[in-house]
């Protein structure tokens, strides 16, 4: 895909959807940590309707610590790897009120060495907390990259570091929420939608259905 067909692309995508946004549903940055730490191999549905009851009783890392390890086990328990989540959120927790005053830091170092936090989670924070033109690449973005051409790699790293280089900048904050909507909606997995799809004139998917 070379240059005016990428900015082409994201401009279709900004049209359809001006303001992207995670349908992870939060309230501060560290809601939008910890449901992101629940979100590995979960759906958001699932991760929302968890939240919704944990974070009733407890969103703050205090409060968190406060409910131990069953405790909070009780409120994600429906989340799949719920017991080692529980295990990671408890010790980040530990850490962002030991080195961070009970706050989320801002550099990706610093989130990286918190446990249960990825470059992919990293990302997510960095881009949708502090606004920063990060790209977190999972399962659907990795897809989406692959399949039209935007940024082919046989890795996560590969695909993130290539979309770097090909969005245009206007789009770069934006771009990973689109491309995650795409993947999620449109772009699936199994029987992609190209009939309906907004950049099928775009995509180079051989086996597309147009």
């Amino acid at each position: 895909m070379n240059a005016t067909q990428c900015q082409a692309l994201f401009a279709r995508l900004e049209a359809q959807n001006p303001t992207p946004q995670t349908e992870l549903v939060y309230r501060s940055t560290f809601e939008l940590l910890i449901a992101v730490i629940l979100s590995a191999q979960a759906t958001d549905v699932s991760v929302n309707k968890a939240t919704a009851r944990l974070y009733a009783v407890a969103n703050t890392p205090q409060a968190i610590l406060a409910l131990g390890e069953e405790g909070l086990k009780a409120y994600i328990k429906t989340i799949g790897l719920y017991n080692a989540k529980a295990k990671n959120i408890l010790k980040t927790c530990e850490t962002l009120i030991e080195k961070y005053q009970g706050e989320v830091p801002r550099e990706r170092a610093a989130l990286e060495a918190l446990a249960g936090v990825g470059r992919k989670t990293a990302n997510v924070i960095l881009n949708t907390a502090f606004g920063e033109p990060t790209i977190a690449v999972d399962t659907h973005i990795f897809r989406v990259s692959n399949r039209t051409g935007l940024a082919k790699g046989k890795t996560v790293r590969e695909v993130e570091d290539k979309l770097l280089k090909v969005v245009p900048p206007a789009y770069q904050m934006g771009a990973h929420h689109w491309l995650i909507l795409q993947g999620r909606y449109t772009c699936t997995a199994r029987n992609p939608k190209c009939v309906q799809c907004k950049i099928a004139e775009f995509c180079e998917f051989e086996e597309k259905t147009l």
